[in-house]
């Protein structure tokens, strides 16, 4: 199955930029050209969807990043271990 999220890619004030997915509460990526930053961003919605399924959630596309907050925690661990970045 194949799902298409918004990306909304903005430059970062210290160089390179900076990517997140609105639907996808703490899914963000960033890197020094567009493709590296929208890699990342792809590689943390990915994770995030196989957290929530391994752990049985629920899969909801939320736009409300507060509903979301608590849940960040849960997979923080993982995604550093990737070498992803979250916010």
């Amino acid at each position: 199955m194949r799902n298409e999220f918004t990306a909304i890619i903005e430059a970062a004030s210290e160089g390179g930029f900076f990517a997140y997915c609105p639907e996808i509460p703490g899914a963000n990526g960033q890197g020094e050209t567009i493709e590296e930053c929208r890699q990342n961003l792809a590689e943390a919605i990915a994770l995030i969807l196989e957290d929530r399924r391994e752990d049985g959630s629920t899969i909801n596309y939320l736009s409300d990043h507060d509903q979301m907050d608590g849940y960040l925690s849960t997979f923080r661990e993982r995604a550093e271990y990737r070498g992803l970045c979250f916010s």
